[in-house]
Order: structure tokens, then C-alpha cells, then sequence
């Protein structure tokens, strides 16, 4: 297999390495999807190089995690992290080494990875350095730990959740030994930062089988550690790449809890979009929806929750194409595009400002809307005149 373009400037990293006499290999989750024949952009590089001697060879360098022995060369056009061999000490947070040695021994680096389809490394010749069968495991699709599982997730529990997103990502199995130490060390799951799990779980939502690691989250019981319910039936026609569906679907399937977000440190955007999908369902849900309503959310929201409407099996009347078209069938697209401002209302009567005015412009926004009125200013004066003398 020929190395893929986009991993030019690292071949030429390790190729310069090589000739200043050390060793040098791709490494990770890179060498995995090359031989998945599947792209991979991000590209990191190990070598028995320590860290001073990678600068040497170097001219342009930038110490990104220099204490656990990384570098960013970037001499060779992309920027490119190199980090030296090193072994790690105890996990006493059950997330950083307590300390880091380097070393000059790859396969000293390679036991100390997570599973072992992420423990292989490829030489520049295109060889592969396969010490633990990751590629035998791959062919069988299988995610295994390396070396003893339990040792692994006591080092870096999040490494539990990591798995479970693999399965999900690649539609592979956790081997018996591996998923059996997962249900042994679920509680340590409770040391790791709430935002690294909502980052493996975002990752969850946008897989190819979500339900898969949702029946995984269940059987191993990382559920009882974590916010909210995983109920896998609740999933089985769950399907999108959009992180944030994923988490309003979550909340809907929790009895609209929008709280979870707040658990699991989500972003002020992600809980706006969430709260837009959940009422947007939920009016399609009671009475369907009006014009107003095709004005109020974007069609994203629409679509999210048209979806949802699907996968909870509730009937509708009305297909995402038709969706579309009434959209953009309004005679406005958002309430900013009204012809009127509470300005303009001010002019036309001696009323002072108050309460009023945002009724009456509302009251203007639904009649352009709805078509009553012509998004004209002249037009909406003569409206707002009759509006006042009805009033």
C-alpha cells in the first residue's frame, strides 16, 4: 500500500531522523486506519530520539508537551508532533502518568498503548512493527487491551469509555477479557474530567452503530456512573454525524431532562440548539405545526425534529421535502426581516413606548406571516392603523 499524500511532511520528519541515526515510526491510530485502508490525516510520530536531539536535527520546533517528551517539528511543511519513546509510572488520578521515562526501546512504548489495533507502528519502508497482534485482531474485529486490561483502565479509566466508542465507530466487539476488566473497574470512571467523557460520548452519537456502545454502556453497568438513562431500545433507530442531535435525542429520551447538559459540561450552544429541537418536537407533537412556527425554528431544528418523530415512531402527516418547501415558501425568513421597527410604531401614534409595543409588532410579525399583509411599510402603517382602531 502506498502511504497516503497528506502524510508527506511526516515521512520526510522520520526520513531526516533516520538519517541523523536514531529511530523513527508512525505510530497510533494513523497506523491503524492504513491498514483499514481508511484516511487519516492526523499522523504522529515516535522515536528513540529524546527531545533535545530531536530539536538539534530541526530548525524550527515548538515544545508542545516537551516534559512528556513531544515536540512539534515544523520544518517539513505540515506540523508534525514527534515524541520519544518513554514508559509511565502509576496512575495515581487514573488519568497522568505520576512520571514518564524515555527510552530508546520501541517496544517499550508500544505495551504501554491502549488496545492493541492502536499499538502497532509502521517503519518508512511501510513495514509494519506489530508486537501484539493488532492487526490479527482488526481482521477479526476485535478490540483488545494490550497487555492486562485491568492494568490499562486503571491507568487511564477513560480508556473503558474509549473502547465502547470504538465499537461504535468501527462496529467491532470488545474481546470477552477486555469487556470483563471494563465492568470490573467501571467505577474508576468517576475520577476522569466530565468533559472527557462528553467528548468520547459525543463521538458515541456520530458513530455508525450508536447502539452498540449504548448496549455496552448497559452490559458492563457504566451506566449506574454516568448522567441520565442509556437504554439501548430507546436507540436502535438512532442514525446521525451531528454531535448535537445526538445530545438532544439523549435529552429526549430522558424525558426531555435539558439538565444533562449542564452534567456533562455542554456548551451554551449545544443546550440553545437542544431546547430549539426539543420544542419544536414537542409542538409537532401536540398540534402540528403552524406558519409561525416554520418562521420561528431554522430548518435544521425542523429536520432534527421531524427525525426524532421517526425514530420515536410518532406519526406525521407531513415529509421533510414538504418541511422544505413550506420553509421557504414564507414571505420572510427570520422576524428581523419585518418591514417595521417599535420606531416606526412610535411615529404613528402618540402612544408612549411600553408593553405594547412588542404585542403589536408581534401581532404584525404573524400577520405578514400568515399572509394578511404585504412585508410593506406602507402597508403595515395602514395595518397597524386598523390594528389600533380593532384594539
Amino acid at each position: 500500500m502506498k502511504f497516503p499524500k497528506q502524510w508527506k511532511s511526516a515521512i520526510d520528519v522520520i526520513t531526516k531522523i533516520e538519517n541523523a541515526g536514531y529511530e523513527a515510526f508512525i505510530v497510533g491510530g494513523a497506523v491503524r486506519d492504513y491498514y483499514l485502508q481508511k484516511d487519516s490525516s492526523d499522523v504522529d510520530v515516535a522515536t528513540s530520539a529524546l527531545p533535545q536531539e530531536v530539536q538539534a536535527i530541526f530548525s524550527q520546533t515548538v515544545d508542545v508537551g516537551i516534559d512528556h517528551g513531544t515536540v512539534l517539528v515544523l520544518d517539513c511543511g505540515e506540523p508534525i508532533e514527534v515524541t520519544t519513546y518513554r514508559t509511565e509510572s502509576t496512575y495515581s488520578d487514573h488519568r497522568r502518568p505520576d512520571e514518564v521515562n524515555f527510552v530508546r526501546d520501541l517496544p517499550e512504548d508500544l505495551k504501554r498503548r491502549d488496545f492493541t489495533m492502536n499499538a502497532m507502528a509502521l517503519r518508512n519502508s511501510g513495514e509494519f512493527v506489530d508486537l501484539f497482534n493488532g492487526r490479527q485482531d482488526i481482521d477479526a474485529q476485535i478490540i483488545r487491551a494490550v497487555g492486562v486490561a485491568e492494568e490499562r483502565f486503571q491507568e487511564d479509566a477513560l480508556r473503558m469509555l474509549r473502547a465502547i466508542r470504538f465499537s461504535a465507530q468501527m462496529d467491532f466487539s470488545i474481546e470477552e477479557n477486555t469487556l470483563k476488566a471494563i465492568q470490573n473497574q467501571v467505577e474508576s470512571i468517576k475520577f476522569i474530567a466530565m468533559e472527557r467523557i462528553q467528548v468520547e460520548i459525543s463521538k458515541i452519537w456520530t458513530s455508525p452503530n450508536s447502539v452498540r456502545a449504548i448496549h455496552y454502556i448497559q452490559w458492563s453497568q457504566l451506566d449506574a456512573y454516568l448522567p441520565g438513562e442509556f437504554d439501548a431500545i430507546e436507540w436502535e433507530t438512532f442514525q446521525s454525524m451531528n454531535r448535537q442531535v445526538g445530545w438532544a435525542y439523549f435529552c429526549l429520551v430522558n424525558g426531555h431532562d435539558v439538565a444533562l447538559l449542564s452534567a456533562y459540561r455542554c456548551s451554551n450552544k449545544d443546550k440553545q440548539f437542544v431546547k430549539q429541537v426539543l420544542l419544536a418536537y414537542e409542538k409537532l407533537q401536540n398540534e402540528g405545526w403552524q406558519r409561525m412556527d416554520y418562521l420561528q425554528f431554522e430548518l435544521e431544528i425542523l429536520h432534527t425534529a421531524h427525525l426524532f418523530a421517526t425514530w420515536q415512531f410518532v406519526p406525521t402527516t407531513i415529509s421533510f421535502e414538504q418541511i422544505e418547501k413550506m420553509k421557504h415558501s414564507l414571505p420572510i425568513q427570520h422576524k428581523s426581516e419585518l418591514a417595521i421597527s417599535g420606531k416606526d410604531l412610535l411615529q404613528w401614534t402618540s402612544n408612549k413606548a411600553g408593553p405594547w409595543l412588542q404585542t403589536t409588532l408581534q401581532a404584525a410579525l404573524s400577520a405578514v406571516v400568515n399572509g394578511q399583509v404585504t412585508n410593506d411599510k406602507e402597508q403595515l402603517k395602514e395595518w397597524f392603523h386598523a390594528f389600533n382602531d380593532e384594539g
